[in-house]
């Protein structure tokens, strides 16, 4: 099976912890190179966040685990890569 290159994943949080904790303790899960969070929504006791993970072997599971252990929930999976490299989008007809 191929491995999970990037995910990008939108999520609800909670303020606490803020991006910063959450980046690290996602950034030090095995198989994750780089985490990139940015907040689009705040609300008054929520904020709705894009996450952004890159690497050579992503686990889902322990992603998903590591974002509900700290409060926060997946919406949606927005974008998957697999594979030996990583394909950005490209421009199609439909765009």
């Amino acid at each position: 099976m191929a491995n999970i290159r990037r995910l990008v994943l939108d999520t609800l949080k909670p303020h606490e912890p803020n991006i910063i904790e959450l980046a690290q303790v996602l950034g030090s899960l095995e198989g994750i190179s780089a985490v990139n969070i940015s907040i689009y929504e705040l609300d008054r006791k929520v904020e709705n966040a894009k996450i952004t993970i890159e690497g050579e072997a992503i686990s889902y599971t322990n992603v998903s685990m590591a974002i509900e252990e700290m409060g926060g929930t997946i919406h949606s999976i927005d974008e998957v890569v697999a594979g030996k490299q990583i394909i950005d989008d490209a421009v199609t007809l439909q765009d």
